[in-house]
């Protein structure tokens, strides 16, 4: 790895992106609305007609 020339910026932008990542998704956990996150959380939870007649 060493002969390759500027191997070294790799490991670099790898751990830019991993921190641009999770500092993104933090922001958007902190500042989502709380009727978004109820309403998302009880999609499992909901049964329909269709989804029953399906099995």
């Amino acid at each position: 790895m060493e002969s390759i020339t500027g191997v070294e910026i790799y490991p670099m932008i790898s751990l830019l992106i991993f921190f641009i990542f999770f500092v993104a998704l933090f922001w958007w956990v902190a500042t989502a609305k709380k009727e978004h996150i109820a309403e998302v959380s009880n999609i499992p939870l909901e049964t329909t007609d269709n989804n029953n007649n399906q099995l």
